[in-house]
């Protein structure tokens, strides 16, 4: 039986060496040359079309699309002669439907509407009060950062016509200095508290660098916009007034649902937004 098993094993052997049928390791897969070889293909993801994504932030914050605003004015509008006084505007002279928002004081910090803003790109100026915000002056970086405009609105709110000269440039210059220091740009836009001024509010604005007393037209409340015309519509040109305001104030309502019931009012009347300081 051995002598068979042998003489098998010995007959195989010959005839895999007559047929050439010896095991062979796999050929071994070619390697790149690292010197000279370029990098491996790679897939690039497509750009992210900025349209589509502002029309998505749009449907999720709940406010039909505003149109795009027009290129700035070669030459601004409003403007303070070198040495004169310091103009006063509730309203821009343009002819093309394009109002500007304005939010004041600074004392809601809801961290909300700085995602809203972000994601919606419309531009406002915040005027900002010393005494409201400098608990948390880290909350309007990202704002400043988005490229929304730091305007003056004093120290700590006073009506200016009951203060003196002195006091009433106390107020706006120590709110310049401050807001530089924080921000890094001295503001050139002032809104008076309340709205109230007088020549030595003018005077002191124009002493502390101010280019422009700015008000309103329109401010905006919880749902509608109070209007001073008569004929409750908005015109081109028109500054809107709104507040940091939250729940406390808005009767529950948030700042970002307050927001979006203003850019309502506004798409529905044919108007978008532009940014203040190209045109002042």
């Amino acid at each position: 039986m051995k002598k068979t098993i042998v003489l098998w094993a010995a007959l195989t052997a010959v005839t895999l060496l007559m047929t050439g049928c010896t095991a062979q390791a796999p050929d071994p897969q070619p390697v790149a040359d690292p010197i000279g070889a370029g990098p491996a293909p790679t897939t690039t993801a497509p750009a992210p079309d900025p349209a589509a994504a502002r029309a998505a932030a749009y449907r999720k914050w709940g406010v039909p699309p505003l149109p795009a605003p027009p290129a700035p004015p070669a030459v601004k509008p409003v403007r303070r002669t070198p040495g004169g006084p310091v103009p006063v505007v509730s309203d821009i002279p343009v002819t093309e439907k394009v109002v500007f928002l304005t939010i004041d004081d600074g004392a809601e910090k809801d961290p909300e509407f700085v995602r809203m803003t972000a994601e919606l790109g419309v531009p406002f100026t915040m005027f900002l009060t010393d005494s409201v915000i400098s608990a948390d002056y880290g909350y309007f970086d990202p704002l400043v950062a988005q490229g929304h405009g730091v305007a003056n609105h004093t120290l700590t709110h006073p009506d200016l016509r009951t203060l003196s000269p002195d006091a009433q440039r106390r107020e706006i210059c120590g709110q310049q200095e401050k807001l530089a220091k924080r921000y890094g740009t001295a503001p050139r836009l002032f809104r008076p508290p309340y709205g109230n001024w007088n020549e030595a509010t003018r005077a002191a604005a124009g002493a502390c660098g101010i280019d422009a007393l700015v008000l309103w037209r329109e401010s905006m409340q919880i749902k509608d916009m109070q209007y001073q015309r008569g004929d409750r519509a908005l015109r081109p040109g028109d500054i809107v007034l709104a507040h940091f305001r939250g729940p406390a104030e808005l009767k529950g309502r948030s700042m970002t649902e307050m927001t979006a019931n203003l850019l309502r009012k506004i798409q529905e009347q044919g108007f978008t937004v532009a940014r203040l300081e190209d045109y002042v």
